[in-house]
């Protein structure tokens, strides 16, 4: 995602009721979570296509973009919990890859997992959808926290022409830490979803 560097408290602030929502309340809020993402996708992949001394145009393809990927997560429900299968999938390929070798994991081990994570995904909605936006969620509290706070390296970035960039799936150097406190963290937002699960009715 890029912006102008004004609006980096403000993007990372909706990151953090996101990631928030997703972990803690994903099952319950499954359409609005979806909706949510994918504004956030949306604006990050129209935003990218801006040139970095187009601040207007930034702004103009992030809100368009936002909006049309929300459309496209609301109205696609069943699709949606089929991408977030997929998603998760492609986390845990890019995630499982790191103890293995360095740099981005192989292309079909990413496509192949994310194409058995969207089997997986319609065949149990349920589970899937609260372990997913369990630690999808965590993810993106840690990173907008990060983000609020400032935090630069591989997270979030200044250019030289002050535009703010996230990049959302690379943990910073020397920050050990976080792999350690998403899992904890998306353990808990999983464990608390089940939980009000159980207490809903049927």
């Amino acid at each position: 995602m890029m912006l102008p560097q004004a609006y980096e408290l403000p993007a990372a602030l909706v990151l953090v009721l996101a990631g928030a929502l997703a972990c803690f309340a994903g099952y319950r809020l499954f359409r609005y979570v979806l909706a949510l993402f994918g504004f956030i996708l949306g604006a990050m992949i129209a935003s990218s296509t801006m040139g970095l001394s187009n601040a207007i145009g930034m702004i103009a393809a992030a809100l368009i973009g936002g909006l049309a990927g929300a459309a496209i997560l609301l109205f696609a429900y069943f699709v949606g919990i089929a991408l977030v299968g997929a998603g998760i999938g492609a986390l845990v390929a890019h995630f499982g890859w790191a103890p293995f070798g360095s740099g981005d994991p192989p292309v079909l081990l990413v496509i192949g997992l994310a194409v058995a994570g969207a089997f997986a995904a319609m065949f149990v909605q349920r589970h899937v959808i609260v372990v997913t936006t369990g630690f999808v969620g965590a993810w993106t509290l840690i990173v907008g926290i990060l983000a609020a706070a400032g935090g630069r390296g591989a997270l979030a970035a200044k250019s030289a022409s002050s535009v703010w960039i996230l990049y959302p799936t690379t943990v910073p150097p020397g920050q050990g830490w976080i792999p350690y406190a998403w899992v904890v963290l998306g353990l808990a937002g999983t464990a608390v979803q089940l939980s009000l699960k159980g207490k809903k009715k049927p």
